[in-house]
């Protein structure tokens, strides 16, 4: 069993995701192996009173990029956007926010 600090990398903070705080969806990066109730258990191990309703999860593909050496490429990543139940406590790092 992985631990949830493995499967939730980051938050992802952006004008979209500030404005789907109000439906109660938080977004964040997680692991590319990472599936969907993993992903709900560790939501709830990390932050408590949180009651995960619905987790939705999309990958993305790495950009093509130019150094300085040739061309590589950026790495794959994987989002998750998790909806919390309206009984649920909110998180309570998005609040300062």
């Amino acid at each position: 069993m992985r631990s949830p600090y493995e499967i939730i990398k980051r938050p992802i903070i952006t004008e979209k995701s500030m404005e789907m705080l109000d439906e109660n969806k938080y977004t964040f990066e997680v692991d590319k192996d990472a599936n969907k109730p993993e992903i709900k258990a560790a939501v709830e191990a990390i932050f408590d009173g949180v009651k995960v309703k619905n987790v939705r999860t999309m990958n993305y593909t790495g950009k093509s990029v130019r150094t300085r050496y040739g061309y590589g490429k950026r790495a794959d990543w994987k989002k998750a956007i998790v909806t919390l139940t309206e009984d649920s406590a909110e998180i309570e790092y998005f609040d300062g926010l």
